[in-house]
């Protein structure tokens, strides 16, 4: 996003508006006015950094439909038919994990370092420098909904039927995950113009991030054994992309339990599939009190991040 033609249309955009001189001393009902009344402003730098990724690209944004399926054809190839775990569809349920994955690590690793990146911008014209941030987090909400698409058309090519009974869940859960990724992103982008080093911090977090969360494995098969033996379930779930997943999972991969593939026992004399315990055998009540409590949460982290990033903001200038 830093080459010159972003700079010309972000700074167009700007120049079109009109402006108010955004103060550090804002409350954060005027801060949450002054982004409604810039969302034009918003949705301007989301369609910019959409249309400069694929740039003189000959497919253009079919790339980003093509990227995912890539992905997901290598995933069915490793996991179907190399590393089997003996989860049944386990492709199916990673990717359920993934599309979340994706779009918090994809914010997250883009906005930190956006406001060093757009410094000549940000010196130059007034307008709610949180827009930055929330411009990356929009681009990739537009890569998550492709995903999205095309984890759709794998389902159909493979056979496997959503619980569409769960689809309405999926909203609450994406908004949690959308306030909970804008909060973190606003935070680091101030952060950042401080603490440089903070850019590339992000990227071993979100390394660690990746592993403490249930996508490349079951969290009822690997993880839960171990934590409710030791009354330890509770400190798993403080990370709030982890409710997320497992909605996301339940209603996309479906099954709570699954015969493997891979290993059996003897029951009766006969030899029989274990049976794997994939996801929390929770009824859909536990789901939505769950993630409308984690919404509710995550609401007032992105309402406290606005206020730490208005106290952030008023040495942007002098840093930069």
């Amino acid at each position: 996003m830093s080459d010159g033609s972003s700079t010309r249309v972000d700074r167009r955009s700007l120049e079109n508006d009109a402006f108010r001189v955004v103060s550090a001393r804002d409350s954060l009902l005027t801060r949450l006015r002054n982004l409604w009344n810039r969302r034009e402003l918003l949705f301007s730098l989301i369609r910019s950094d959409i249309r400069i990724k694929y740039k003189n690209s000959a497919l253009g944004i079919v790339w980003s439909m093509l990227t995912p399926s890539l992905f997901l054809a290598i995933y069915w190839l490793v996991f179907a038919k190399f590393l089997k775990n003996g989860i049944p569809n386990f492709v199916v349920y990673l990717f359920a994990g993934m599309v979340v994955w994706n779009m918090f690590n994809t914010s997250l690793s883009t906005a930190t370092g956006v406001i060093v990146v757009r410094a000549g911008l940000v010196k130059k014209v007034s307008f709610p420098r949180e827009i930055l941030a929330l411009a990356n987090v929009g681009a990739a909400t537009f890569y998550f909904f492709i995903q999205l698409c095309v984890f759709g058309l794998y389902l159909l090519v493979v056979q496997h039927s959503p619980d569409y009974a769960y689809f309405w869940l999926l909203p609450i859960a994406f908004l949690a995950l959308y306030f909970f990724t804008a909060a973190l992103a606003i935070v680091m982008s101030a952060i950042t113009v401080y603490m440089r080093d903070m850019e590339h911090f992000i990227l071993i977090i979100l390394q660690l991030w990746f592993f403490m969360s249930p996508i490349v494995y079951s969290y009822e098969h690997s993880i839960a054994p171990q934590l409710h033996a030791h009354g330890l379930a509770w400190l798993y779930f403080l990370n709030p992309i982890t409710l997320i997943m497992l909605t996301f999972q339940r209603a996309f991969y479906v099954a709570t339990y699954a015969a493997s593939t891979t290993q059996t026992q003897i029951v009766n004399h006969h030899v029989v599939p274990v049976i794997l315990k994939i996801l929390p055998s929770w009824p859909m009540s536990t789901y939505c009190y769950l993630d409308l409590a984690l919404l509710g949460i995550m609401i007032i982290v992105f309402l406290l991040a606005e206020v730490l990033f208005g106290r952030l903001q008023g040495n942007f200038e002098s840093e930069l």
